[in-house]
C-alpha cells in the first residue's frame, strides 16, 4: 500500500464537536515515556501531522511532568488554527520528587490544573480537556461541574473522560455535554467495549482509542520489552509486554500478518484500520491516537485509514483480544475495567 502523503478525511468530533481528521496524533511518546527522544526527528513528525490532515494533537500534564506541553509549545503557536489541541488532568506527578502519583478530581485541583496547562502550552484556550483518571472519591457531578466552569470561563471549549464506564459517562454528560471519551482499544484490548462504546453511541459522543497499536506491540517494534527496550522504557511495567505472556501474545499476530501480506500493508495499518472500523460497527465517531516518533510511521499510520477490511478479515481478528495474555497495567485499579467488574468499589 502507498505510504504517500495524502489528506485524511475529517469527521465532527462527538455531536457539536470540532471537525478534526479521522485520525488523531497520541503526543506522550514524541518526547516522554518510550526512552531518549531526537528532539529534530521528533519536530519533524509533528509538521508531519498537519501535512497529513492529522488535526487532533493529544498531551497531558502529567506527561514529562509538563515537559511534554512545553515540547509542543512551539508547534502549537505555528500552526494553533490548524490543530484541535487536547491535554488532560488528573494524574499528579512532582518533578522533585519520582515516587509520588496522587489522583485528583477535586475542582481545586480541576482549576490550579488548567491553569497550569494553559501556561505550558502557551495557548489561551484548550480545545478539549479530559479527566485523565478517576478518583472514586471524588463525586463526578463536583469534578465535571468544575471543568463546566472553565467552558463558561472561556479557558476549554470541550470536555473529554478517560477510562471511565458507561454510566460514569451518563452522569458527567447530565451535568455537562462530554465531546470525547479516551481509553484504550485495540485488536488487543476490547474491555471498554463492555460499557462505555455503547454509552457513547447512545449520547453521540465520540471514542478516541489510545494504543491503538498496542504501544508499538502490535507493529512488530518489539517482541519482549525487557529485552529489546531500553531500562527507561515505561512499557518494561506492562505485564502484557514481557516473559511468557510476550511470547504467547506474539503468536496471536499470525492473522494479523497474513492481512497485511494480502492488502500489501503493514500491520500497523491492519490493526489500525480495525479500530477505524469499529465506528461502523457500534455506530459512533472513533478517532484513534497512534503516537511515533518518525515522519515515515506518521505517514504509514495515516494512510490506515484508506484500508477496509472485509467480514472474513474482521472475523479472524475477532477472538485476539480474549486470548491476549496480561493486563494492560500492572495496576488495574484506575482503569474502567477495574471498576466494572468489582476489583474496586465504584463511588
Amino acid at each position: 500500500m502507498s505510504n504517500a502523503t495524502e489528506t485524511i478525511r475529517k469527521v465532527e468530533l462527538g455531536t457539536g464537536g470540532p471537525l478534526v481528521g479521522v485520525q488523531g496524533f497520541g503526543a506522550m511518546g514524541i518526547s516522554a515515556a518510550y526512552g531518549q527522544t531526537d528532539t529534530a526527528a521528533a519536530r519533524d513528525t509533528l509538521e508531519a501531522t498537519i501535512e497529513a490532515g492529522v488535526t487532533l494533537i493529544d498531551t497531558a500534564d502529567m506527561y514529562g511532568v509538563g515537559a511534554n506541553e512545553e515540547f509542543l509549545a512551539p508547534f502549537v503557536a505555528a500552526h494553533r488554527d490548524r490543530i484541535t489541541l487536547a491535554t488532560k488532568f488528573g494524574i499528579e506527578y512532582r518533578a522533585d520528587d519520582p515516587a509520588y502519583r496522587a489522583i485528583r478530581n477535586d475542582p481545586g485541583y480541576v482549576k490550579k490544573a488548567a491553569e497550569a496547562s494553559l501556561r505550558r502550552l502557551d495557548v489561551e484556550v484548550i480545545d478539549l480537556y479530559y479527566m485523565h483518571r478517576r478518583d472514586p472519591a471524588v463525586p463526578l457531578a463536583e469534578s465535571v461541574g468544575a471543568m463546566a466552569e472553565l467552558v463558561r470561563e472561556g479557558k476549554v471549549k470541550h470536555l473529554g473522560l478517560s477510562e471511565v464506564t458507561g454510566a460514569e459517562l451518563r452522569e458527567a454528560h447530565a451535568v455537562h455535554p462530554i465531546t470525547a471519551v479516551q481509553s484504550e482499544w485495540s485488536v488487543f484490548s476490547r474491555d471498554v467495549e463492555r460499557s462505555a462504546v455503547g454509552a457513547a453511541a447512545e449520547l453521540g459522543v465520540a471514542f478516541v482509542p489510545y494504543s491503538p497499536l498496542g504501544r508499538g506491540f502490535l507493529t512488530g517494534a518489539f517482541t519482549d520489552a525487557d529485552k529489546d527496550l531500553s531500562g527507561d522504557d515505561f512499557r518494561q511495567s506492562l505485564p502484557r509486554y514481557t516473559g511468557d505472556n510476550a511470547r504467547a501474545n506474539a503468536a496471536l499476530l499470525a492473522p494479523l500478518h497474513r492481512i497485511a501480506a494480502e492488502h500489501g500493508a503493514t500491520t500497523a495499518q491492519i490493526a489500525l484500520a480495525w479500530v477505524q472500523q469499529r465506528a461502523q460497527v457500534h455506530g459512533l465517531t472513533v478517532v484513534p491516537i497512534p503516537g511515533t516518533r518518525k515522519r515515515s510511521r506518521l505517514v504509514e499510520n495515516a494512510a490506515a485509514t484508506r484500508i477496509t477490511l472485509t467480514a472474513g478479515e474482521l472475523a479472524l481478528l475477532e477472538p485476539l483480544a480474549g486470548r491476549v495474555a496480561g493486563d494492560r497495567y500492572a495496576d488495574m485499579s484506575l482503569t474502567s475495567a477495574a471498576r466494572e467488574t468489582g476489583q474496586l468499589p465504584a463511588a
